[in-house]
C-alpha cells in the first residue's frame, strides 16, 4: 500500500492508503479532494477510517458513503452524521489486506479514537487525528488534560518507527513553540531546519515518526528539565508531568 496525503481547506490532510485497485481514505472533510484523486487513479473506495465528530474530518462521509457504499469505521462513543461500524478501543479489524488496531484517546474530543494500521511489510502507520500532532498535540475542546495526558502516553510508547499521519499541517507553527519551550533541545532545532527546507520545497512535513516527536515534541517531554522548568514559569502547579502538561496547553493557546 502507497500512502498519499491529500489536502483540504487551509491545512488539513486527508490520508489515503491505496494500491492499484482499492483505498482507505482517513478522515474526509471534504469528499472532492477524494473522489478526484480516486476518480484519476481508477480506484475503489474499499473503507473510511474516521478518528471524531468535527466537521473537518466527517464532511465528506455521506457523498463518498453514497457513492461507494463503502463502510465506514467510527468512534463508538461519537455522534456520526452516516451509519458507521463502532470502533471502541482495543478493537482489531482487517480492511484491503491491512491489520487495523483502535487506541482510544479523548482529550480533543471526549470520545477520539485513533487507528493504528500495520501493512504485511514495514512499519505501522498510526492515524490519529488531532490528538498528536508534530511538534504539537490538539486543543481540549471536550476533554481534560490529565486525559490528554495519558492519550499522547499511548501513542508515544507505540514502536518508534511507527508514521505519524496526523490531520493537520501544523508542524513549523507547533515547532516555534516547542523551540520557547525547550530551546537547548538540539535535535528539535535540526528538525525545524529540516522541516522549513521540506515546506520551501512544497512538500508535507508529515508524516512524522513516534521517535521523531519523542525527541522534539513537549507534549510527549513533560518529565525533562528543561520543559519542567519553562513550564513551571509559567503557571504550572507542579513539575508532575499532568501539571507539566496542562501549563503548556494552556500556554500554547494564546501563543
Amino acid at each position: 500500500m502507497d500512502l498519499t496525503a491529500l489536502p483540504a481547506f487551509a491545512d488539513n490532510l486527508i490520508w489515503m492508503l491505496h494500491d492499484a485497485d482499492q483505498a482507505i481514505v482517513v478522515d474526509p472533510g471534504d469528499a472532492a479532494p477524494v473522489r478526484d484523486a480516486l476518480h484519476h487513479r481508477g480506484l475503489r473506495l474499499a473503507a473510511i477510517l474516521v478518528t471524531h465528530h468535527h466537521g473537518d474530518h466527517v464532511g465528506g462521509l455521506a457523498a463518498l458513503q453514497g457513492e461507494w457504499q463503502c463502510p465506514v469505521h467510527g468512534p463508538a462513543g461519537e455522534a456520526m452524521p452516516v451509519p458507521v461500524l463502532p470502533a471502541r478501543d482495543g478493537d482489531r479489524f482487517e480492511v484491503a489486506g491491512l491489520q487495523v488496531e483502535v487506541i482510544d484517546v479523548p482529550g480533543h474530543t471526549a470520545g477520539h479514537i485513533a487507528y493504528v494500521v500495520t501493512p504485511a511489510v514495514g512499519p505501522r502507520w498510526l492515524f490519529c487525528g488531532d490528538t498528536l500532532f508534530s511538534g504539537g498535540c490538539g486543543r481540549l475542546f471536550e476533554g481534560t488534560p490529565a486525559q490528554m495526558h495519558a492519550s499522547l502516553s499511548r501513542l508515544a510508547a507505540l514502536p518508534a518507527d511507527t508514521r505519524v499521519c496526523c490531520a493537520h499541517e501544523y508542524t513549523l507553527s507547533n515547532l516555534r513553540f516547542a523551540r520557547v519551550v525547550e530551546p537547548a533541545n538540539a535535535a528539535l532545532a535540526e528538525y525545524e531546519r529540516r522541516c522549513k527546507s521540506t515546506r520551501e520545497r512544497g512538500e508535507w512535513t508529515l508524516p512524522s515518526t513516534i521517535a521523531v516527536e519523542r525527541a522534539v515534541n513537549p507534549f510527549l517531554r513533560a518529565d525533562e528539565p528543561e520543559v519542567v522548568a519553562t513550564a513551571m514559569a509559567h503557571g504550572a502547579v507542579s513539575g508532575a508531568p499532568v501539571d507539566v502538561f496542562a501549563a503548556l496547553r494552556e500556554w500554547k493557546n494564546s501563543f
